[in-house]
């Protein structure tokens, strides 16, 4: 089992050399956790049923490898990719880097993955297996057409994922959080629904926007127009920062997009402000800085239907994901709900009224 001892050796190995073992690992069926399903933690949103509100986000399982294993930690739901069309290395190594005393981590992969190939090869061999599983679609760094490689991934994975994530906030693509201008995100939306609408069958799969934490209060509120007047399903709320305001690690000028504890209260107070402007009916996805029960409670008390973690998993271990739910199913029943959800937007005014800083 990979408990304690094991995760206290992979933080002794490079970052991706300890990634790659830990899905080696996962593969194998070297950790799975045992939680009865908790009527009170089931979230129906977008037409689909989560067994609890927790996923796993984007960027640990890049090309499908383990989706099912990942289900098994006690996750509700897992994300897998980013993908792009074709294969491609990333950014030149070293790119991923720990930063221990803040409880984060830098990146600059720079969407390194096997390519849709790849990925569609192994979700057509679950695909009849249970659990919610979405994929994160992105663009080619060389592409000529960007918004042509993500209807190529809604094209690709339509008949074959629970949910798409339309991923144009990735810092490590040069020119991709440009697509989240109003008028580049009116084409891209435009032409990604119509591809998910023209899909063979009538899954009618549902489409969420992954966005940035770095936007302005004229940005969220631009972002919410238009992902509300496509018809979008729903917005994950946030990818990484640009930003570096009050870190310690010897890390902290590493050039890439920051994860993990010191986002929390930036994706948070973005999160809130994107809940109040898209109105209480789409579904919103809070990441950025989960790594406990408390903190899972915060995001949904600050607007979010789901939650998203990664990077803390990274720190606490693969035995995070379940400790949360345990957690999350102990709230209900100390507070007496009926659902999970009932606590949603408890907090919203609160977070919303936050400082965005600089």
């Amino acid at each position: 089992m990979l408990g304690a001892l094991g995760q206290r050796l992979l933080l002794q190995l490079p970052p991706e050399a300890a990634h790659k073992l830990s899905l080696r690992a996962l593969a194998a069926g070297a950790v799975r956790a045992s939680l009865p399903r908790d009527p009170r933690l089931v979230v129906e949103r977008s037409g689909l049923t989560f067994a609890n509100p927790l996923g796993m986000a984007a960027g640990y399982d890049k090309n499908a490898e383990v989706p099912d294993a990942l289900l098994g930690l006690g996750f509700g739901f897992a994300e897998v990719g980013t993908v792009t069309p074709r294969a491609q290395p990333g950014n030149a190594a070293p790119r991923v880097f720990r930063l221990r005393e803040d409880g984060g981590v830098i990146n600059r992969l720079g969407f390194n993955n096997e390519g849709h190939a790849a990925a569609r090869r192994r979700l057509l061999g679950r695909r009849k297996r249970p659990g919610i599983v979405g994929v994160n679609v992105g663009a080619n760094k060389d592409s000529s057409d960007r918004v042509g490689d993500y209807v190529a991934g809604v094209e690709t994975f339509a008949p074959l994922a629970d949910y798409l994530v339309v991923n144009i906030s990735s810092p490590n693509t040069p020119g991709l959080r440009d697509l989240q201008s109003a008028g580049a995100l009116r084409e891209l939306l435009a032409r990604v629904i119509a591809a998910r609408n023209a899909a063979p069958g009538d899954r009618g799969v549902p489409i969420f926007l992954k966005v940035a934490p770095d936007l302005d209060e004229a940005e969220i509120s631009s972002i919410a127009r238009e992902a509300t007047d496509a018809g979008v399903d729903g917005l994950i709320v946030s990818n990484t920062t640009l930003r570096r305001a009050g870190l310690r690690s010897a890390a902290r000028g590493e050039a890439g997009g920051l994860s993990g504890k010191p986002l929390f209260a930036r994706s948070t107070a973005v999160l809130a402000r994107m809940r109040k402007a898209v109105g209480p009916d789409m579904t919103l996805v809070g990441v950025g800085g989960v790594d406990s029960t408390e903190t899972a409670v915060e995001k949904i008390r600050a607007g979010a239907d789901l939650v998203q973690l990664y990077t803390g998993m990274i720190y606490r271990g693969p035995g995070l994901p379940a400790h949360i739910v345990r957690g999350l199913a102990q709230l209900a029943e100390r507070e007496g709900l009926s659902s999970i959800l009932d606590i949603r937007d408890s907090t919203v005014d609160r977070w919303a009224a936050q400082p965005l800083g600089d």
